[in-house]
C-alpha cells in the first residue's frame, strides 16, 4: 500500500553527457568537512557519475523522512512484489508475497545493500518505484544537489540515473545532520534476518578510526564507489570516491582522503596552514588521476553483487 505522497518538483531529462562515464568509468573524489560544508579536497567534484548503490543513501533518508513524519511505522510490513523479486543481486531473496517488517527493510538494504527489499521498500512509500524515484529527485533538489537524477532506488544501471560525487557528499551530509539517531545503522557490521546473518560491505567499519558509516556501491559502468564518514576529536569529515577500479584502491583512497583531511584540520587548529596536496600524497592518494589513462575497472558477473 502506498503511503500517497508524491514528488512536487519535476525530473529534468539526462543530459547526453550522462551516458559517458557508463561506458567508461572516471575517478571522481571529494572531501567535505560536515560540520561546515567546506570542500577540502575535490577532483571531478561535479562531473556527471553513476553512483551505484549509494543511491540507497538516498532510499533511506526518504524512508527516514517518512517515519519521522508517521507515515511509516517502523513494523510496518513490506509485502515483496514480481518487480522487486525480479531485482539483480544483492538481494534477500524473498518470494513474489512475501513481506518482511520496515525495521528489518532498512537493516537489508543499508547492510546487505538488497536491491529487492530497496524497490519494496520504494513501493510502499511512493506506490510505484518511479514515483518514489520522482520524489528522490525532488528531495536531491530540496537538499542542494545539482547534478542528480535519480531513475530508481536501488542504483542498478540506467542511462538516466546520475549524480556527482559532491552531491554524494552534500546527501551524506544531510542524512547525519537530519536523521541523527536514525543514521547509526550504516554502523553496523552485521545484520540478522532469521537465521541469515549479513555482513556490511563497508570493510572501512572498525577498521578505519572513527568511520561509522555510510555506503558501498559497484556496478560495472560505474566501478567501485564508497562514501564514508568519520569523527575523530569532536569533528566529522565526509569523503566519496567513484569509479575506482578495485574495492582495494576505493577504500584505501577513502582511507587516505580522511587521514590527510584529520590533519589539516589538526594543523589549522594549531595555527598553521595545511598544504592538502603533500598531506594527500604523503598519505599515499594519488593526485590528478582523472587527467590519466583510466585503469581497467575489476568487472564482477553479477550487477551490485557481494563484491561490492
Amino acid at each position: 500500500m502506498a503511503l500517497g505522497v508524491s514528488a512536487t518538483m519535476a525530473v529534468p531529462s539526462a543530459p547526453v553527457a550522462a551516458a559517458s562515464p557508463l561506458g567508461m568509468p572516471r575517478f571522481a573524489a571529494v572531501l567535505m568537512d560536515a560540520d561546515t560544508n567546506e570542500i577540502l579536497f575535490a577532483e571531478q567534484a561535479t562531473a556527471i557519475r553513476h553512483p551505484a548503490s549509494i543511491t540507497k543513501v538516498m532510499t533511506l533518508y526518504l524512508a527516514f523522512d517518512a517515519l519521522d513524519a508517521g507515515r511509516l511505522r517502523l513494523d510496518d510490513r513490506i509485502v515483496m512484489s514480481s518487480r522487486a523479486v525480479s531485482q539483480r543481486p544483492s538481494k534477500l531473496g524473498l518470494g513474489v508475497g512475501q513481506s518482511l517488517s520496515v525495521a528489518d527493510a532498512i537493516g537489508v538494504i543499508a547492510v546487505k545493500s538488497a536491491n529487492d527489499v530497496a524497490v519494496a521498500l520504494a513501493e510502499k512509500i511512493g506506490g510505484t518505484e518511479d514515483g518514489f524515484a520522482r520524489m528522490m529527485t525532488a528531495k536531491a533538489r530540496q537538499l542542494g544537489m545539482r547534478q542528480t537524477v535519480f531513475s530508481n532506488a536501488s542504483g542498478l544501471p540506467n542511462p538516466a540515473h546520475f549524480t556527482s560525487a559532491q552531491d554524494i557528499a552534500i546527501l551524506s551530509a544531510a542524512m547525519i545532520r537530519n536523521h541523527p539517531s536514525r543514521y547509526r545503522v550504516f554502523s553496523d557490521q552485521i545484520f540478522s534476518y532469521g537465521k541469515l546473518r549479513m555482513a556490511n560491505h563497508n570493510k572501512l567499519l572498525g577498521n578505519v578510526p572513527g568511520v561509522d558509516g555510510i555506503k558501498t556501491g559497484f556496478t560495472n559502468d560505474s566501478g567501485f564507489t564508497l562514501t564514508a564518514s568519520a569523527v575523530r576529536g569532536g569533528r566529522r569529515l565526509i569523503a566519496v570516491v567513484m569509479g575506482s577500479p578495485s574495492g582495494w584502491q576505493r577504500d584505501r583512497d577513502v582511507t587516505s582522503l580522511l587521514n590527510a583531511g584529520f590533519t589539516a584540520l589538526d594543523i589549522r587548529r594549531g595555527g598553521g596552514a595545511e598544504d592538502m596536496p603533500a598531506l594527500l600524497a604523503s598519505s599515499g592518494f594519488a593526485l590528478n588521476r582523472s587527467l590519466r589513462s583510466a585503469p581497467r575497472i575489476a568487472a564482477v558477473d553479477v550487477e551490485e553483487g557481494d563484491g561490492e
